[in-house]
């Protein structure tokens, strides 16, 4: 398996952590959506990272169904729990960070994409209260009972929830202040000490193996 897109991108490395830590072998080809625009519609037209290229050559887009994909590759392996109250606690905390992640990318866009005389600030000052809000309850859920952060622990909330503070924290400092919300800062910076994490670390580089 390929996987394509950058390290920079959370969804990409929420993927290529995944993939390790269910332990199935893959080759990252560090191609960016944008500097290699071409490039990257010679192996998916339609130029969505990450794209995974199965063994048989079948392209897959979008990280959740990716690594569902890996997922069913990897079983009984699994970063999901089996029982039910606690699958249901890791999809909203899956479904927070992404909704977390969703936000931090639209500021991106908007600040670096849109040239500033077609900015318009009220709905960024919406964005930014949207991915407040994700945080802080992702922050009061962590505290309550915090997660897993160990190799063999670690669930799929674990993973992105890691994966998505470290980007916001990259993108938006002044939104994902440490001392605002320790427990996720706290678990993020246990996670990224893992190898899968220093494995992949967010950038430009490749997964290392």
């Amino acid at each position: 398996m390929q996987l394509i897109g950058m390290l920079d991108s959370p969804y990409v490395r929420r993927v290529a952590v995944s993939l390790q830590l269910l332990d199935l072998p893959f080759e990252h080809r560090s191609v960016s959506v944008f500097r290699g625009f071409d490039e990257f519609r010679r192996i998916n037209p339609v130029v969505k990272a990450p794209t995974l290229l199965c063994a048989d050559g079948t392209a897959l887009m979008d990280s959740t169904l990716i690594i569902e994909y890996a997922e069913a590759l990897a079983a009984p392996r699994s970063l999901m729990p089996a029982a039910i109250a606690a699958r249901q606690r890791t999809l909203q905390l899956i479904g927070l960070a992404l909704a977390a992640c969703e936000k931090s990318v639209q500021i991106v866009y908007e600040r670096n994409l849109r040239p500033p005389e077609k900015q318009h600030a009220p709905w960024v000052t919406r964005v930014q209260g949207q991915l407040g809000a994700a945080l802080a309850a992702i922050e009061a859920e962590l505290a309550r009972a915090p997660l897993a952060y160990t190799s063999a622990g670690i669930d799929q909330a674990g993973v992105t929830c890691a994966v998505v503070w470290k980007f916001v924290r990259a993108m938006q400092p002044e939104l994902a202040a440490a001392d605002a919300h320790p427990a996720l800062h706290a678990h993020a910076v246990q996670a990224e000490q893992l190898r899968e994490f220093r494995n992949a670390p967010h950038g430009d580089g490749v997964v290392a193996r």
